[in-house]
């Protein structure tokens, strides 16, 4: 299996109230993510949801990493160290606001 280290896996700046595909892992490939950073750019709290959804299906109560979380205005956290995914899974990201970023950072094996 070939590695690949960088860039970013995906960025992903949903509209508010969004529940939004962040990644789909790629046929014939495995990721080993290193974290995904949350950051809530804006001036007030946010909440957010973290969820992976094994073999791509829709968004299941046992998929969610984060459920509305509250992340304090302006600042970041990492989630998520350690999660591997397979071909097909999808990464989806939530927030109450329109000022939160997620990136997820990893290592793709093909």
């Amino acid at each position: 299996m070939a590695e690949t280290i960088g860039p970013a896996l995906f960025q992903s700046a949903p509209a508010a109230t969004t529940p939004t595909d962040a990644y789909t892992c790629p046929p014939a490939t495995n990721i080993a993510m290193s974290f995904i950073n949350v950051c809530n750019r804006g001036a007030v709290a946010a909440t957010y949801r973290l969820s992976i959804s094994v073999g791509g299906g829709a968004t299941a109560t046992k998929d969610y990493l984060a459920y509305d979380e509250t992340l304090a205005a302006n600042t970041s956290l990492e989630r998520g160290r350690g999660i591997t995914l397979g071909p097909g899974d999808i990464v989806r990201v939530y927030a109450s606001t329109a000022d939160t970023s997620f990136n997820g950072f990893g290592v793709k094996k093909t």
